[in-house]
Parts: C-alpha cells; sequence; structure tokens
C-alpha cells in the first residue's frame, strides 16, 4: 500500500489529523528531502524512518522502494512541501508502481494543502475551468510558456522562483497583457506571505519593491 501524503506549503499546522496518523502508521516515509520532512515530524514527535526519493533519484531507487512494497512493507510519500505528483518528481513514481504492481498496489491520497489551490481559491477569478501550466521554464523557451499563458481562454495558473520572477513579470508586460488582472501570491500560508493584485503595471511596481526569496504563484485572470 502507498499512501499520496499532502503536507504543509509553509505553515505546519496546514496538515489534517489523517495524514499525521497516516505518517505515524507507516513503515517508511518517502520524502523529497528527509532534513525539510524531519522538521515537520519532529514538530508532531512522529518517528517514523525516512527513505529520500527525489527529482535525481535512479531506476535503482526505484526498484528498492518496489522491493519494499514486495515484502508487505506499507510506505508514504511525501514532497517538501504541498501534495506529491503535483509539479514534482511523484508523479513518476507513481507511474513506474503502476507499471510494476499493474492493479495489485493500493494507492491510497491523503489530500491537503496545495499552492495551486490555495491561490486560485483567493484569485476572486473564475476557477470552474483553468489552466495550471507548473513550473516556467529556467531559460529556454520562457516566451513561448508566457505567451501561451496569455492566450489561455481561462484562468492561468503557474509557478516562478524568486531569482526570475521580477524577469517574468518583464517578460508578461513586454509580451503584452494591458487589460488583464493577476495576482502574485508569495510565501503563502508563511508569515511574511503577501499577495499583490491588479494589472501587470500594479504588480510588477509592488514585487520589485518585496524582499525576495521564496516561491512565487503567479495567477492571470481570463
Amino acid at each position: 500500500m502507498l499512501y499520496i501524503v499532502a503536507t504543509p506549503i509553509g505553515n505546519l499546522e496546514d496538515i489534517t489529523h489523517r495524514a499525521l496518523r497516516i505518517l505515524g502508521e507507516v513503515d517508511l516515509i518517502l520524502a523529497e528531502d528527509t532534513r525539510i520532512s524531519k522538521r515537520l515530524l519532529d514538530r508532531y514527535d512522529i518517528s517514523t524512518k525516512m527513505l529520500s526519493y527525489h527529482h535525481h533519484s535512479t531506476q535503482k531507487k526505484i526498484d528498492q522502494i518496489a522491493d519494499l512494497i514486495k515484502q508487505g512493507k506499507t510506505l508514504a510519500l511525501v514532497t517538501d512541501a504541498g501534495t506529491p505528483g503535483i509539479s514534482d518528481p511523484g508523479n513518476k513514481l507513481i507511474h513506474e508502481l503502476i507499471e510494476k504492481f499493474d492493479k495489485n498496489l493500493e494507492i491510497i491520497p491523503i489530500p491537503g494543502a496545495s499552492a495551486l489551490t490555495a491561490a486560485l481559491s483567493i484569485s476572486g477569478f473564475p476557477t470552474d475551468k483553468f489552466t495550471f501550466l507548473g513550473f516556467i521554464p529556467h531559460k529556454k523557451g520562457r516566451n513561448k510558456f508566457i505567451k501561451q499563458a496569455l492566450e489561455s481562454k481561462y484562468t492561468v495558473i503557474f509557478y516562478e522562483s524568486c531569482h526570475r520572477i521580477i524577469k517574468c513579470l518583464e517578460q508578461i508586460k513586454e509580451i503584452g497583457a494591458p487589460g488583464r488582472q493577476m495576482i502574485v501570491g508569495h510565501e503563502l500560508t508563511k508569515k511574511f506571505e503577501v499577495t499583490y493584485r491588479g494589472n501587470i503595471d500594479e504588480v510588477l511596481e509592488k514585487t520589485k519593491n518585496d524582499p525576495i526569496k521564496g516561491e512565487y504563484v503567479i495567477v492571470i485572470g481570463k
């Protein structure tokens, strides 16, 4: 059995009772970064052993995880923040295990925090239909990505790093989005959480005065 457990995106109080129970009961927790996940486990006095699984994990590590499941071990997969499989390598592991076990592996979601839904919930934009594009490319394909976002008929949401957020907003302005309202969410659920609303000129100016750190969530109205 494999549990897919959502963990907080910042505030450690944003975890469900069910998630805490599962993390305490499983035989092993697969963590993107065991050092980060240890902070959460320590906060709630959970002593379950962990095994790292991340973007650079090899096929050998996936085979090791599959062997543990074959031995009857119950595992939980967590990411550094949010819901595993959403813009992180968890989906690759899940796909590989489905291929290996066919229908003989029970995969159970333990829902919770996600930066995607957190930002959408406060946007005020239509969310009956929306386009999620994940992280904007670091280098090649940025303009194409932004054009695709701006051409969407629906609300668009994507993530950007603190290292490129100003560049991203300047590219949006250059490519052209004068009439579209947007929000930029920074440090969501954390102590210095902030959300900027307005057109591209307004949010760009506000973001330039921001202490640049962490990750950003950008939501563009249709």
